[in-house]
């Protein structure tokens, strides 16, 4: 789904396009109250811990939420973006499923629980979201879920704690909430990337393979989306 327009969410129940909005609402609250203080949400992520440098996670030791197992963090290290904010559901998530079978690597024995990756948001210099993407299992050192159990996991995350920057928790949480229609279109359309790829290099390891990184990507837009959630309303 890479475009936004009111067909594409016409499917949706009317409560889940107005949980969406709402969530876009969110969005652009965390953004105005930044911009009072010439401020975004990049800025407010990076503020306070010395220069921004490639790969570190920003803030340190990432953000965790130890009610709902959520986690994020922001870093850079492609083209084309600032940086990208990982977010993840991690801990009690081995309650609600399992891993698929797959590899082992030391980084899962370097944690005592499961971690998932759920998406990455691309930035731009302005602090401003442009782009979503999956990413390969290596990418993140995560443990791999299918897809059917990712999407069920997407909607439990919450960053719902002040520290370290409260309009950043918002925002990110409300985020997974307004794009959930693009993001689990990515996430079922990752697995069909990694099925290709397997049937492509019969010899190596999929997951580990460092010649499959970013798995898929859309563009996004908040007033493209909000637009297109109103006038799905207005139709429904």
């Amino acid at each position: 789904m890479e475009s936004e327009t009111a067909d594409d969410f016409r499917q949706l129940p009317c409560e889940e396009l107005e949980n969406m909005l709402d969530a876009g609402r969110w969005v652009l609250e965390c953004h105005r109250v930044l911009q009072k203080s010439s401020d975004n949400i990049v800025g407010e992520v990076l503020k306070g811990n010395g220069v921004f440098t490639e790969l570190e996670h920003y803030p340190p030791g990432d953000v965790f939420d130890p009610s709902s197992f959520s986690q994020h963090y922001y870093h850079a290290h492609r083209g084309g973006e600032h940086g990208h904010f990982h977010t993840f559901l991690r801990g009690d998530v081995a309650a609600m499923a399992q891993p698929i079978d797959q590899s082992h690597m030391d980084y899962m024995d370097e944690r005592e629980d499961t971690i998932c990756h759920l998406i990455a948001i691309s930035m731009d210099s302005a602090g401003l979201p442009i782009g979503l993407f999956t990413t390969n299992r290596w990418v993140t050192a995560e443990n791999w879920f299918d897809a059917a159990d990712t999407v069920a996991m997407l909607k439990q995350f919450e960053m719902d704690i002040a520290p370290p920057s409260w309009p950043v928790n918002i925002w990110i949480t409300n985020m997974l909430r307004l794009f959930r229609p693009q993001i689990i279109d990515l996430i079922h359309k990752r697995d069909g990337v990694i099925s290709k790829w397997k049937d492509a290099h019969p010899d190596t390891d999929v997951f580990e393979d460092r010649g499959l990184d970013i798995l898929n990507e859309t563009p996004i837009s908040i007033e493209r989306q909000i637009i297109a959630i109103e006038q799905a309303l207005m139709l429904a």
